[in-house]
């Protein structure tokens, strides 16, 4: 009988452990590193080329130097700038909305309408997430 209640109460003290997330660690942990949305290098060889397709490359319009401006803002930088550029959007959901859908975020002195408007079609999902995950390595 003993035994029988032991067990049930070891079994209480896990099943509680369990729901507190573990119990051991102190709280001081930091949450693991996101999955990598794509391959960046594939993504820094799109990014370099001066078309995709039918579509225009980013080096087209932007540069990679910092203050440079060719058409649209410069991207050095860029992840760190994502980072906080739109309340409750991460780096990553920043940069792939303003690739998708690029009048959704206007940088201030840049006029909408001005980034080519068809990268959600014409380029892959690979594609986007390859030049998201070259973006994001951008700091």
């Amino acid at each position: 009988m003993k035994k029988h209640l032991l067990l049930i109460c070891l079994s209480v003290v896990l099943l509680a452990l369990v729901a507190c997330g573990g119990g051991g660690g102190g709280g001081g942990e930091t949450a693991p590193e996101p999955e990598p949305v794509g391959d960046a290098a594939n993504g820094e060889a799109l990014f370099t080329q001066p078309i995709i397709g039918a579509a225009p490359g980013c080096i087209t319009c932007h540069s990679l130097e910092p203050d440079v401006v060719i058409v649209g803002p410069s991207q050095a930088g860029l992840a760190t700038r994502a980072e906080t550029r739109v309340p409750g959007k991460s780096a990553e959901e920043y940069i792939r909305e303003s690739i998708m859908t690029p009048d959704a975020y206007v940088v201030e002195g840049f006029t909408a309408g001005l980034m080519y408007q068809n990268y959600a079609t014409d380029l892959t999902q690979e594609q986007i997430d390859d030049i998201v995950a070259y973006t994001l390595s951008l700091r």
